[in-house]
């Protein structure tokens, strides 16, 4: 269990990756689909930190 709670902000990082991806590639990128993809990203990235250093 603590190995999937210390892993949820990389997978949510990821998640924002192929929402940026998968339009990309179709062709169909709009400015919401880039912000929540940022957002996303960026939530992954925070989370993962703060997370990690409470877990720990």
């Amino acid at each position: 269990m603590r190995e999937l709670l210390k892993s949820v902000g990389v997978i949510i990082l990821l998640i924002g990756v192929i929402v940026l991806a998968v339009p990309a590639f179709t062709g169909g990128v709009t400015n919401g689909i880039l912000l929540s993809g940022l957002g996303l990203i960026i939530l992954g990235y925070l989370s993962h930190i703060v997370i990690n250093k409470r877990v720990e």
